[in-house]
């Protein structure tokens, strides 16, 4: 079937996806989606580890793209409404596990870190135990960081590796590994020569290495995790339960099983839990967070309320007309995820940059090794081979590949706290040309409630004026008499 006929049946899918290691694993998973035949656009953003997928379902169907994904070397869940909780279960678990690994990784690097004092001139007033000279102690030391603590690297590295791309863990992978695997090949020889303590050695180099990119992880994992915060103050707006009619009685029920048609009682000072129609009662409702507007606003029968607004002063009963992703509220936490879920034209840039990039960085470290070793210091492989392991490490492009997408989540998730709601990431790189701000209403930048500043009384005694005005006041509900 030909792509010509996918546009007219296009159905869009987003997925949680897990396994993503830098922006070259999103750019990977995203070129493989869009080679699909029924695939008219796909949008990997490694930032919020999501995929949005268009597709024509007569071609494909859902698990044809997650079986894709998994050949990538990735795992793929279909996002649903309700996954948001689960979905910050799961980060707060992975900040856990990758605390715990740092702290295990920081107590194996610590004494091999230590036993490099012994190596430099300029730090030999640094007293070291010996036998962290010994090769086969830090032998012991580096192994587990090695392959446990940095398996997932491997891991990783295999799957690029399989489908014929790079990837940020090759180069960690290909470094770290150089170094152990040379310092085990000396240890070894140390054994023959009997020369435990004089073999210069670079476990260290791999183990450190290692237990600073798990330190980046875990700081990038935590990064994740606070921009995401604004989607989870907006779904706070919404409440929890509703008073629904149903059976001759009123019940309170979970605001998810509220249904079209559905007759809701709102009582003074609670949110209404849906989009609709007043049917019975006179009140005002603070409709601030959604219009800006700081006095409430009137309602009689016949007019419309929505969901996540404050009823202040008067008992309603509403008809449901939009419920769950329907709402108005709903809505608006969609625009802002897709907004965080969206490209700038420069994270496509740095996208494409970071497809070539590890290549790139693999041949100049393998230069950069063959310059030191024939010409600069011929014959110290042990120098051209730290130089080589500084170019792959130091290249990494795990800046270049989160810094603009966790920008762009910052960015919106920051504005939508402020009630400003960007549709694109677009959208928000192009502020910084704003030179004109046009507002249609006072209420978008004052504090959205109104407040007694000055008084001028008519009669002698002020005071008793105002006791009068105020014990008038005091029982109302009415924004202004809060205000005296």
């Amino acid at each position: 079937m030909s792509k010509s006929i996918s546009q007219p049946h296009s159905q869009q899918t987003t997925f949680r996806i897990t396994g993503m290691t830098c922006a070259a694993c999103a750019n990977r998973i995203e070129k493989g989606l869009k080679r699909m035949e029924g695939v008219t656009d796909a949008s990997v953003n490694f930032a919020i580890e999501t995929a949005q997928v268009d597709f024509d379902p007569t071609v494909h169907t859902i698990q044809d793209l997650q079986e894709k994904i998994a050949k990538l070397g990735y795992q793929a869940k279909v996002q649903q409404e309700d996954q948001i909780s689960e979905v910050e279960r799961d980060r707060k678990q992975k900040i856990k596990r990758l605390q715990l690994q740092c702290i295990i990784a920081a107590i194996l690097s610590f004494p091999l870190l230590w036993s490099m004092a012994a190596h430099f001139s300029f730090t030999s007033w640094i007293w070291t135990p010996s036998f962290l000279m010994n090769p086969w102690v830090q032998l012991v030391l580096a192994t587990p960081v090695q392959f446990w603590l940095g398996g997932r690297f491997y891991i990783a590295a295999f799957h690029a590796l399989r489908n014929r791309s790079a990837n940020m863990d090759v180069l960690v992978a290909l470094g770290t590994s150089a170094a152990y695997f040379y310092s085990l090949f000396l240890t070894i020889a140390s054994l023959e020569e009997k020369q435990l303590h004089s073999v210069e050695l670079y476990y260290e180099t791999s183990a450190i290495l290692i237990t600073l990119i798990l330190l980046g992880k875990l700081l990038e994992a935590k990064a994740k995790g606070r921009t995401s915060a604004a989607i989870q103050k907006l779904m706070g707006l919404q409440p929890k339960v509703a008073h629904v009619y149903r059976d001759g009685e009123e019940k309170t029920i979970p605001v998810e099983q509220v249904m079209v048609g559905d007759q809701l009682v709102i009582k003074p000072g609670e949110k209404i839990p849906v989009d609709g129609v007043v049917t019975e009662g006179i009140s005002t409702v603070d409709e601030s967070m959604l219009t800006g507007e700081s006095l409430p606003v009137d309602k009689k029968p016949g007019d419309l309320v929505m969901g996540a607004t404050v009823n202040k002063n008067g008992r309603l009963v509403i008809k449901a007309k939009k419920v769950g992703k329907d709402s108005t509220i709903a809505q608006v936490i969609r625009i802002v995820e897709e907004a965080q879920g969206s490209k700038a034209a420069i994270q496509r840039i740095a996208d494409r940059i970071s497809g070539i990039f590890v290549p790139i960085v693999v041949g100049i470290a393998i230069l950069t090794f063959l310059a030191w070793w024939l010409w600069l210091r011929p014959g110290q492989i042990g120098e051209a081979l730290e130089n080589m392991i500084a170019v792959m490490v130091i290249a990494c492009p795990c800046a270049l590949g989160l810094a603009t997408p966790t920008s762009i989540m910052v960015g919106s998730g920051r504005a939508a706290e402020w009630g400003i709601l960007f549709k694109s990431g677009e959208h928000l790189e192009t502020t910084h040309r704003i030179d004109t701000l046009v507002l249609d209403k006072t209420g978008t930048i004052t504090e959205g409630k109104p407040a007694l500043t000055d008084v001028i009384s008519l009669s002698d005694n002020e005071s008793e004026w105002l006791q009068v005005v105020a014990s008038v006041e005091q029982d109302s509900e009415h924004p202004l008499a809060k205000a005296i």
